[in-house]
């Protein structure tokens, strides 16, 4: 299972909020309710996410096995 947890630690750190995401950096408010919700977003998101936040992909995804 994928999880944004680090995305939104990295949001913290860097101390953006959801609203910089939305109107800010131009990421649909679906995309941020599917992260909300875990759900899956395009690679190109991700890469999105990356730059504007200039940061790794670990910074803001982590892979959880599944039981």
């Amino acid at each position: 299972m994928i999880v944004y947890t680090p995305l939104w630690e990295t949001l913290k750190k860097k101390r953006m909020s959801t609203y910089t995401l939305r109107v800010k950096m131009n990421i649909s408010g679906s995309t941020v309710q599917r992260l909300r919700k875990n759900m899956s977003v395009s690679t190109n998101t991700l890469d999105d996410l990356c730059e504007l936040l200039d940061c790794s992909v670990s910074e803001i995804i982590e892979h959880i096995p599944n039981k």
